[in-house]
């Protein structure tokens, strides 16, 4: 079967459900091999093993650390050059993209973005399926140049339990040169985000967002977001005004989510925003304009002052699980 690259999403070696969909994308195309940047000593084959993957590359060297994505993007080229994979599959973060667009260029190949699956075409070639116009149609597009490179975007499918081998799978280290131009921009400072205790936004199965109805008070959206165990997220609008981070900003400009369950909060449903969340399973609007735009993509509507509903819903969640119902 034909080798298949996935480069790992891990935090400190633990496995991200990113890395378990594009294993599980990558099983139908041939046989996935992970790509790894880091120490080998907080590598858990195991956590890859499970959903496909026969063998780990890893690369440990400074400048994956210490500089932007140039020095990563040398490493797959080399990768693509000496293994001859048939696809390289990449997590849809914005290093992600960044680096896959850099090896499109260095391996002069097919690159798909944001994709929301992939598979293999009846003609042989691997077949992404892509939302275009902020999520209002879904294209198929086939790669046919070159070794097909995409990145898929998170919450895409679920990866089945216990899919993979149940073996002791290959870890081979790789040594690439990187070149001195690739280290030119350097990373000279890191600050940890504040934690929240809450899921990473753009990965969340569940998300509850705040737009201008909060009128800054984040406090109901917030307090139902934590009973749901969810992502918090906030429109343009409420970022602009100053109410919440940038970082957290779902939309167009913003982060793009494809939770199971999205809550929109006081949200009007501007095109900018509905371009980051449409690809959500589940959408529910709660708004006190009946004649808001984002009701005509919601599956569920509530109208009416949104503290009041989010109150409402998180106290009767919380009567019920103390009760065990």
């Amino acid at each position: 079967m034909s080798e298949i690259l996935v480069v790992v999403d891990h935090i400190g070696g633990a496995v991200r459900k990113t890395t378990a969909e594009l294993l599980t994308c990558a099983r139908r195309l041939g046989e996935p091999s992970a790509v790894y940047f880091g120490a080998e000593d907080g590598l858990i084959p195991g956590q890859l093993a499970r959903y496909g993957a026969t063998k780990v590359y890893v690369l440990d060297d400074d400048a994956y650390r210490d500089c932007l994505v140039a020095p990563k993007a040398e490493a797959l080229a080399h990768l693509v050059a000496t293994r001859r994979p048939a696809a390289v599959l990449i997590p849809s973060t914005l290093e992600g993209k960044e680096v896959a667009a850099r090896l499109s260029i260095k391996t002069d190949s097919g690159l798909v973005t944001d994709a929301s699956d992939i598979v293999r075409g009846e003609d042989g070639a691997v077949e992404t399926a892509k939302p275009v116009f902020g999520g209002a149609f879904t294209t198929t597009v086939s790669i046919t140049k070159g070794t097909p490179i995409v990145t898929l975007k998170p919450n895409s499918l679920t990866p089945p339990e216990n899919a993979g081998a149940t073996v002791p799978i290959e870890v081979e280290t790789v040594d690439v040169a990187v070149s001195d131009a690739a280290k030119a921009a350097r990373i000279i400072r890191r600050e940890s985000r504040a934690d929240l205790g809450r899921p990473d936004l753009a990965h969340a199965s569940i998300v509850v967002s705040g737009g201008r109805g909060t009128g800054g008070d984040f406090d109901a959206v917030e307090a139902f977001a934590d009973c749901l165990g969810a992502a918090v997220g906030a429109s343009r609008a409420a970022v602009d005004a100053g109410w919440y981070p940038h970082a957290l900003q779902v939309g167009q400009t913003g982060v793009t989510v494809t939770p199971q369950l999205y809550v929109a909060s006081g949200i009007s449903g501007a095109i900018q925003h509905i371009a980051g969340m449409r690809s959500s399973r589940t959408v529910v609007a709660v708004n006190k304009d009946p004649d808001a735009p984002i009701f005509g993509l919601a599956d569920f509507g509530v109208v009416g002052d949104l503290t009041s509903v989010l109150v409402q819903a998180t106290t009767e969640i919380d009567s019920r699980r103390a009760s065990g119902a």
